[in-house]
């Protein structure tokens, strides 16, 4: 297994499809906490590109919702509450009370709890999607792929926005 300078999985050149995918996502979910690493309390509250509102903290939060609602709610058909109640409808929002280790730990159940879901289900498995979230889509139902892959996309992005939110934090650019 190689790992890059900062001891995130590249996932292999040469592997079936599940590992590929299941690799690629692994990798972006270590690099959103790379990009929180470091920072106190402050810089991860800090939303420096206006008008935006968004923060590291706020993407951590997020991100743990995007994991509940793909893996949860529409692969395993689960009535599930949101991690973050407080958070919002996206989980974007912040509380006082809740810092970057209890955001981690949420987004760290989630991700377990998606994998344990998962686990040996077919790429060709489905799960169902709300009536609006099928009106976006046209169709009511999502192949894990299709899951998988959108969640490769999810994490990408929002790495992009982790990497210009840390520069404008402290400078740190890069992997």
């Amino acid at each position: 297994m190689t790992t890059t300078p900062h001891e995130r999985t590249v996932p292999p050149a040469r592997a079936d499809e599940r590992t590929t995918l299941e690799g690629w996502l692994d990798f972006h979910r270590e690099t959103l906490v790379l990009k929180c690493s470091g920072l106190d309390d402050r810089g991860l509250r800090t939303a420096p590109l206006e008008p935006s509102s968004m923060t590291l903290l706020g993407l951590v939060q997020h991100l743990a919702e995007i994991e509940r609602n793909w893996f949860q709610r529409i692969f395993a058909g689960l009535d599930v509450p949101p991690v973050h109640a407080d958070a919002g409808r996206d989980g974007f929002g912040l509380t006082p009370e809740r810092g970057i280790d209890e955001a981690l730990a949420a987004w760290r159940a989630e991700v377990a709890r998606g994998r344990e879901l998962t686990a040996g289900a077919s790429l060709d498995a489905t799960g169902r999607l709300s009536e609006q979230e099928a009106a976006h889509l046209g169709s009511e139902e999502v192949s894990l792929r299709w899951i998988l892959v959108h969640l490769i996309e999810e994490y990408a992005r929002h790495n992009g926005h982790a990497d210009l939110l840390r520069e404008r934090i402290d400078g740190t650019t890069g992997p």
